[in-house]
C-alpha cells in the first residue's frame, strides 16, 4: 500500500505587497501537509502582505506544464535491475563456497571436540562467571535457539523488516526531514528521480502502513524462498521495487495525476504475484478468521482487478499503478523469468572467478557452481516443476 502524501516543505517565502496582488489572488494552490501524522492548517496572510509559499517539490504539476522526462529512470530501472541479478549470483556463488567452507571447519571442530570430553572443566568454567555473564549467554542462547527455527525465508524478511524500521526512524527526526523527503519518497516531478526509486521501497511513514507491508510479506516469505532461493527472491525484490515505480512514474506522467507515493507494497506485490502464480491451488486464511480460506489463484486475481479498476478510475487513496506493476512483474517471473534471466547467470559467475583469481581463468579455472542436495544443475535451488 504505497500511500500517496503530499508533504509541503516551507523554504523560502517571498512578500510581495498587497496592492500588486489581483482581486482573484485568493485562488492559491494549498498542498496538505503530512507531519508526525496530522495536518497542519494553513496560516491566514496578514493584512498588507500576502505570503506566496514556493511550490514544494514532488507537489502535482498543473495539467498544461511540461511532462516530467523518463529517459533517466528507465536507464536506471534496467541498470539496477541486470546489477540486482548479477549482484545476487555472485553472491549464491560466495554463500555456497562458504557453507563448504563452514561444514569443514564443524567436522573438525567435533574431532578436536572428542578428545576433551572432562565435563569437570566446563563446570568449573561456569562456576567462575558472575550472575550477568550467564543470563546473558542464556539470553543468546535463547536467541540463536529462536534464529535456528526461522526458515531461510524468514531470515531474509527480518532484515528487510529492520531495514524498514530504522527508516521508519529516521522519519522523525527532524534533522533529517529535508534528507527523507528528497530521497526517500518517488515522484516523477522531483529533481531527484532515481534514487527513490529504490530507497521508497523501504520508507513508510506511519506504524500501521508499515505493519501492514511487513506482515504481507513475512506470510509469503517461505513461499517465495522455496521456489526462488534467498538470492534469487532478494533479487526480484529489489527489482521490483525499481520496477514498480518506473511503471507507476509512466502511469502518472501519462494521466497527468502526478503525486508522491512511498512504501514497500511494489516489491511486495511481486512477491504475492509470483507465489500466487506458481501457487495457484495453495490456500490462505484470515488472520482473525481462520475457518474462511481462499486460493492464492483468487486472490491474485482479486488483488489485480482492484488496482486495475483504481488505476483506471482514477483512485487516489492507494498507489494502485505501483501496485499494478509489482503484480505484473511477479507473474511474468514466476513464469518466464527464472529461464530467461536467472538460468543463464553462469557467465556472471565465471567473470567474477576471473576477477577474482585472474591467473587461474581458462580451462579448468573457472567451475561453475557445485550442485549439491536442494540445488540444481545451475547451482540453484530446486523448485517446483
Amino acid at each position: 500500500m504505497a500511500w500517496r502524501c503530499c508533504i509541503l516543505k516551507w523554504t523560502r517565502i517571498n512578500v510581495i505587497p498587497a496592492e500588486k496582488i489581483v482581486a482573484r489572488a485568493t485562488r492559491l494552490d494549498f498542498y496538505c501537509q503530512v507531519r508526525r501524522g496530522f495536518r497542519r492548517d494553513v496560516k491566514r496572510p496578514k493584512k498588507g502582505n500576502i505570503s506566496l509559499p514556493e511550490r514544494p517539490q514532488g507537489t502535482t504539476l498543473s495539467p498544461h506544464g511540461p511532462k516530467p522526462k523518463l529517459h533517466k529512470p528507465l536507464m536506471f530501472t534496467v541498470g539496477f535491475t541486470g546489477c540486482s541479478f548479477g549482484a545476487a549470483a555472485i553472491l549464491q556463488y560466495e554463500n555456497f563456497k562458504s557453507r563448504v567452507r563452514t561444514l569443514r571447519d564443524k567436522e573438525e571442530s567435533e574431532k578436536l571436540l572428542r578428545g576433551s570430553t572432562d565435563m569437570a572443566y566446563w563446570h568449573d568454567w561456569w562456576s567462575q562467571l558472575t550472575l550477568f555473564q550467564r543470563q546473558v549467554i542464556l539470553f543468546m542462547s535463547v536467541a540463536d535457539h529462536f534464529w535456528s527455527g526461522l526458515t531461510e525465508g524468514q531470515k531474509t524478511v527480518t532484515g528487510i523488516i529492520v531495514a524498514n524500521v530504522v527508516v521508519l526512524c529516521c522519519w522523525r527526526i527532524p534533522a533529517m526531514q529535508t534528507s527523507m523527503m528528497k530521497y526517500f519518497i518517488s515522484n516523477p516531478a522531483a529533481k531527484s528521480q532515481c534514487l527513490p526509486m529504490v530507497l521508497s521501497s523501504f520508507s513508510h511513514y506511519s506504524l500501521v502502513h508499515l505493519l501492514a507491508n511487513m506482515y504481507v510479506l513475512w506470510t509469503f516469505s517461505s513461499g517465495i524462498d522455496w521456489l526462488l532461493g534467498r538470492e534469487q527472491f532478494l533479487a526480484v525484490y529489489m527489482s521490483a521495487g525499481v520496477i514498480s515505480s518506473m511503471f507507476s512514474y509512466i502511469c502518472k506522467t501519462t494521466s497527468g495525476r502526478i503525486f508522491p507515493s512511498l512504501g514497500a507494497s511494489g516489491a511486495i506485490m511481486a512477491v504475492v504475484g509470483a507465489v500466487c502464480s506458481r501457487l495457484p491451488e495453495a490456500k490462505l486464511s484470515i488472520i482473525f478468521l481462520p475457518m474462511v480460506t481462499f486460493t492464492m489463484g483468487t486472490v491474485l486475481k482479486v488483488v489485480v482487478a482492484t488496482d486495475a479498476a483504481g488505476l483506471l478510475l482514477g483512485w487516489r487513496t492507494f498507489d494502485h499503478a505501483s501496485h499494478l506493476g509489482g503484480a505484473l512483474f511477479g507473474v511474468w517471473y514466476g513464469a518466464y523469468g527464472h529461464q530467461l534471466i536467472w538460468s543463464k547467470r553462469d557467465s556472471v559467475v565465471k567473470m567474477w572467478q576471473r576477477i577474482r583469481r585472474p591467473g587461474g581463468g581458462g580451462g579448468g579455472g573457472g567451475s561453475k557452481p557445485a550442485s549439491g542436495p536442494g540445488m540444481d544443475d545451475n547451482g540453484g535451488p530446486r523448485g517446483p516443476k
